[in-house]
């Protein structure tokens, strides 16, 4: 399980829950709401673990070597509860049978009892109904944390009872140096995966370190590179190409989204160093110098506006065919 110091961004958060444990004002309830990669499940192991912690750092996180700490790392601690559920969603048996039915027995060995509630927001309103009985009137003991990346699909009466806390996304300096100084990830590609992610330092960890992320980068910048050259013929064997991936067809848009925002910037900079794509810096500098700021801008426009028809389930080939043609006009 994590601790507080290993979380990267999040200091509101951090700082709420550290000085709670500390004054020993900690809800019984929490929601802790973000999309997914964006550290809820760590916030919620932090703050786990920092709890039931025999000898507290002064800041109020866990020491990381005690009893419970190392029970809580290895996954085996008595008084952690993780509520699973083997359908689609989590049905009010799960909630009585896992939480309800076991909040009433003591911790075994700490001064509380945990339960985490993953992809809470998959409760079916019996369920939910279920846990909000218990929340009204828990053990002084229990901490119930559920994590959510809707929270709205709550009911009204659960959001009430608890604490909302709401992960925001990091800024893209945070998740490259992360990505450099954590995972040893060489500069260029930590840089352009901090930007392709949106804030979001799980989605950067997992395309950063993948071959699937790399190979949809090259196969993107090819693309890019060459698309002033390609004939109809071209463009259709292209759109054929990827529309065997159109699963990960949004991945590709926000390349291309970041390729044309360096575009951008170079064009009004003429600064290299700024850029994502830095080690094609020739290339950029060739299109930004081909390019007026109408035509970036009706692209990048474009790139949006595609991800808008694929999300309203407009057909596949003919959004990706008014993209690239407008790409190449």
């Amino acid at each position: 399980m994590a601790n507080f110091k290993d979380i990267i961004g999040q200091d509101n958060i951090k700082k709420h829950l550290q000085e709670g444990i500390l004054k020993g004002k900690i809800s019984h309830a929490y929601i802790i709401n973000g999309e997914t990669g964006s550290g809820r499940r760590l916030i919620a192991s932090a703050l786990t673990k920092a709890l039931l912690c025999e000898d507290k750092t002064p800041d109020g996180d866990a020491c990381g070597v005690c009893k419970s700490c190392l029970q809580a790392d290895s996954g085996n601690h008595p008084d952690i509860r993780f509520i699973t559920h083997d359908k689609a969603s989590i049905g009010v048996d799960d909630i009585r049978e896992q939480l309800n039915n076991d909040i009433g027995i003591k911790p075994y060995s700490s001064d509380h009892k945990i339960y985490i509630i993953p992809e809470a927001n998959k409760m079916t309103e019996e369920a939910q109904n279920a846990l909000l009985k218990t929340i009204e009137e828990p053990p002084n003991y229990a901490v119930i944390v559920l994590l959510t990346d809707n929270y709205e699909n709550l009911l009204p009466t659960i959001q009430s009872r608890c604490i909302v806390l709401n992960t925001r996304p990091l800024g893209q300096a945070e998740i490259t140096e992360y990505l450099i100084k954590n995972l040893q990830m060489e500069p260029e590609r930590a840089k352009i995966a901090a930007g392709f992610c949106q804030g979001n330092v799980g989605k950067a960890i997992h395309f950063a370190s993948s071959e699937s992320f790399k190979q949809m980068k090259e196969d993107t910048l090819k693309l890019l590179k060459e698309i002033d050259e390609m004939d109809i013929s071209d463009i259709m064997s292209m759109i054929k190409e990827l529309s065997t991936r159109k699963g990960k067809i949004n991945e590709y848009l926000d390349l291309m989204l970041l390729w044309y925002r360096d575009v951008l910037m170079f064009k009004v900079t003429k600064d290299a160093n700024i850029l994502l794509y830095r080690d094609e810096y020739i290339t950029i500098s060739e299109q930004a110098t081909k390019r007026n700021y109408e035509d970036i801008e009706r692209i990048i426009k474009a790139i949006d506006k595609a991800k808008i028809r694929l999300d309203a389930n407009v057909n596949f080939e003919t959004a990706i065919e008014l993209l690239l043609l407008t790409i190449k006009d």
